[in-house]
């Protein structure tokens, strides 16, 4: 099998699975959006759910965020971790939003790029979810499961990213940057995974591969 028969039958179970995968990440616009992505790094979904309510009760605007000194995001969003970079980058951003962009979030990946705590992962969530532009965001949880699945031998997300975008047809991209997310929440995880009985490990996987990570499960 081809890598992209391999890619057009993954595609197909993961429409079947998830015909309408959801933004996990709770937001209003592209500001709020944008905020929740840079919350999310190295912290969970559900986390960054539970802080932004408050966060965006003080402050869902830039107009209203460059309002509130350093400190008080930080306290807000110490609970996501790396609290103070992140409370630093969210009031630096505002300001830049305010004084370079009429207070809106740029759809290009260059400005967004510009940004304090901005990388090419969350610009590209901003850029598929609020915006709609072709774009697939990867990260180390999607570059694992493209390795795992045989989908590209990447040694980082930046090559993982491009072999996705060759796989699968550029109207998708956003979809199944969710739907993996999703699938790999529910279905494959990091450790402890039996590959032999996953929806897509069990025939996308390599025999080796499947024999190593079944030699590395603990035994119950």
């Amino acid at each position: 099998m081809t890598r992209a028969e391999k890619a057009e039958r993954i595609r197909k179970i993961l429409d079947g699975l998830y015909p309408q995968a959801p933004v996990p990440l709770r937001h209003g616009d592209p500001y709020t959006l944008l905020v929740a992505v840079l919350l999310s790094a190295q912290c969970t979904d559900e986390r960054v759910n539970q802080v932004t309510p408050l966060l965006f009760e003080r402050a869902s605007t830039p107009e209203a965020m460059v309002r509130l000194r350093v400190s008080q995001i930080q306290k807000i969003v110490r609970p996501c971790g790396l609290a103070p970079a992140k409370a630093a980058a969210i009031r630096g951003l505002s300001e830049i939003l305010v004084r370079e962009h009429g207070g809106r979030v740029p759809d290009t990946f260059e400005a967004l790029e510009a940004l304090p705590g901005v990388g090419h992962k969350t610009a590209s969530v901003v850029m598929v979810q609020a915006f709609g532009h072709p774009a697939l965001p990867v990260d180390t949880h999607i570059h694992r499961l493209a390795g795992r699945w045989g989908l590209s031998k990447g040694t980082n997300v930046v090559q993982t990213e491009r072999d996705l975008k060759a796989l699968f047809p550029k109207e998708s991209w956003g979809t199944v940057h969710l739907q993996i997310i999703y699938f790999g929440r529910e279905h494959c995880p990091a450790r402890g995974h039996d590959l032999r009985i996953c929806p897509i490990c069990s025939w996308a996987a390599s025999k080796k591969r499947i024999a190593e990570e079944s030699a590395r499960r603990p035994r119950s």
